[in-house]
């Protein structure tokens, strides 16, 4: 009789795995398997920087002495990561809103840029970033007001139209189309267009709840063929704007079930013209179709592999690995959309 109830146990064990397995691949959740999950598309885990968890890298004191007194030069970590553009999974750019500063990372290396390092810089509200042609970057200060420009040769630090007053300057983003620079002003509830030189061009929204209109908008994308995405924050929507600045479509709404929003952050999209929404709240990072019909979601709130606290800055590459600023857990999780097609 034993015999049996041991075995009966073990059955009820490998069904409630099995069940459990295919319920994660219908809510498109991470996996580490190598199979090709049916030809559906999946979120599939590949790494984080820094490989181990904050905890277990910080230096105890006398460690700390030691490097002092043979003049060890000390590493950096990440503090509270809320930005982050990538050329590959070993190459990418962090805003750091904990260290107050802008990392690169290389060769599994973060340092601070050539330019930010001949003087103090602080950065008291980091936001957003974004490359343009040739290597340089951008990024805001929702505090300073200011969007800063570092060269593509890594020489000086400068500003973009430093005569502009920027109403809380959030997100950015380079439109390869029109050779334009898209900065989202939070407190001005506007989207500023540049051409690349710092010459405004125009400016689109107002506050409200309208079509094209902004309540607090933050973060923002520019796909391949120049539409722009705005995370429309305290209207708990997206809206989408084609290469001109007119209004195209809107999607969302407050909530908290799935395919809503409850503190939506960073926004890109991948090659297939899926869209991809951080939400902090939900821990969670939700895909969405051009339409705006919500197709699933990956993430949920913890320290593991794949789980999240309040993740901000998303971006993904043309390789469709997407880069998740996971920001209250100090680090950057790296994944790859699997049969995205």
């Amino acid at each position: 009789m034993m015999k049996y109830k041991c075995l009966s146990k073990i059955a009820v064990h490998l069904l409630l795995s099995m069940l459990l397995v295919v319920y994660g691949y219908a809510q498109g959740k991470t996996t580490d398997k190598h199979d090709d999950n049916n030809g559906q598309p999946y979120i599939k885990w590949i790494s984080q920087y820094p490989a181990r968890a904050v905890a277990e890298v910080k230096q105890n004191s006398f460690k700390k002495i030691y490097n002092f007194l043979v003049q060890k030069e000390r590493e950096s970590y990440l503090g509270r990561p809320i930005a982050i553009i990538a050329a590959n999974p070993g190459s990418f750019w962090v805003l750091d809103q904990g260290a107050e500063t802008i990392y690169k990372m290389e060769k599994n290396k973060l340092e601070k840029p050539h330019s930010i390092r001949k003087k103090e810089h602080y950065f008291n509200s980091l936001i957003g970033e974004c490359a343009l042609p040739g290597g340089a970057i951008l990024f805001t200060d929702s505090r300073l007001n200011k969007v800063f420009l570092i060269e593509k040769d890594d020489k000086k630090l400068l500003q973009l139209n430093d005569t502009m007053h920027f109403e809380q300057p959030t997100g950015v983003a380079y439109n390869k189309v029109t050779d334009e620079v898209w900065v989202v002003e939070t407190a001005a509830h506007r989207v500023s267009l540049f051409k690349r030189n710092g010459e405004l061009i125009k400016r689109i929204g107002t506050r409200g709840n309208e079509n094209g209109q902004f309540n607090f908008p933050t973060s923002i994308c520019i796909d391949k063929a120049g539409d722009a995405y705005v995370v429309d924050a305290m209207n708990f929507r997206v809206q989408i704007f084609n290469k001109k600045g007119e209004f195209v479509s809107t999607f969302g709404e407050a909530g908290d079930a799935s395919g809503s929003f409850a503190r939506p952050k960073g926004i890109a999209t991948d090659t297939y013209g899926h869209i991809y929404v951080a939400d902090a709240l939900f821990h969670a990072v939700q895909i969405f179709d051009r339409a705006g019909n919500f197709l699933y979601s990956f993430g949920q709130q913890g320290r593991g592999k794949g789980e999240f606290w309040m993740p901000a800055g998303l971006y993904i590459d043309d390789r469709n690995y997407v880069y998740v600023a996971d920001s209250y857990n100090s680090r950057i999780q790296i994944f790859q959309l699997i049969n995205g097609g």
